[in-house]
């Protein structure tokens, strides 16, 4: 309800239109180990808000019309990375991605993301993703042992901040051509997560990491396809970074720019 003025000069209160509601149809390809041999599509009617996600989408089915549809989701606002798959033919995740923003006249298509083995209906198996993440070590090597804050500049940080973005959600790597054919290359992700710590100014396993990545199944399996960019739901540049890896192998190190700052100056402040 909402006030208006009225002709007497006093407040009238105006009936708000209801938001309306709209019936979706999902096809949603589903697979039980248990039952099926290969994965079928099975479609399902529901009634949805414009403001919905396609994560609300799943979530009713599995309350009001089926229970067995299985789906992987945690915090459910774009910041954990579990629920990345397939909606009409793009890697999104499905709590970020509204139904508004889809073309509702049409069926919307859900399926798992491509490239790791499907374990069921909208899972998959993440060990091959983690493996290749976990190889490239993924932490901060350093010997020093500072009483404080390691220093570091505002453009020090800036080399490498986007790539810290990745929440490890496999969308990008998951729609890479040559991660579809090639089980054993690094992918996207494990480069990105390579990259942030390979242009830290803090970190002194920069070589390892290269060497690891200077690989037939490193970057030079990349074919720069710009599709792990695109369906990178954090926005990460994600095949500028791989080309900044391949450009520090062939300088045989990362370009880091030189430190402004002090420890003196530092503390001081």
């Amino acid at each position: 309800m909402s006030e208006v003025a009225s002709s007497e000069g006093t407040a009238a209160v105006a009936p708000v239109a209801p938001i309306q509601a709209f019936t979706v149809t999902l096809i949603i390809r589903r697979f039980d180990p248990e039952v099926d041999a290969e994965p079928h599509w099975q479609d399902f009617d529901v009634e949805l808000y414009a403001t919905d996600r396609v994560l609300d989408a799943l979530h009713k089915i599995k309350w009001e019309q089926d229970g067995s549809l299985s789906f992987r989701r945690s915090c459910a606002h774009g910041i954990c990375g579990s629920d990345a798959m397939r909606i009409n033919g793009r890697n999104r995740l499905a709590c970020k991605t509204l139904i508004k923003d889809l073309d509702i006249s049409q069926p919307i298509y859900v399926e798992a993301i491509k490239g790791l083995p499907l374990e069921k209906d909208l899972i998959v198996d993440m060990e091959p993703f983690f493996e290749s993440y976990r190889a490239i070590q993924p932490f901060l090597i350093a010997s020093d042992k500072p009483e404080k804050e390691r220093i570091q500049s505002v453009a020090q940080r800036a080399v490498f901040d986007d790539t810290t973005k990745c929440i490890l959600c496999a969308a990008c790597t998951s729609s890479c051509p040559v991660f579809w054919t090639d089980g054993q290359y690094f992918g996207p992700a494990a480069i990105v997560n390579a990259h942030r710590f390979i242009f830290d100014s803090r970190d002194e396993g920069s070589q390892v990491r290269l060497d690891i990545l200077n690989d037939k199944e490193g970057v030079w399996r990349c074919r720069t396809t710009f599709n792990c960019s695109e369906a990178c739901p954090r926005g990460i540049e994600v095949t500028k970074a791989i080309s900044e890896v391949k450009q520090a192998i062939l300088r045989g190190g990362p370009d880091l720019p030189a430190s402004d700052l002090t420890s003196e100056a530092v503390l001081a402040g």
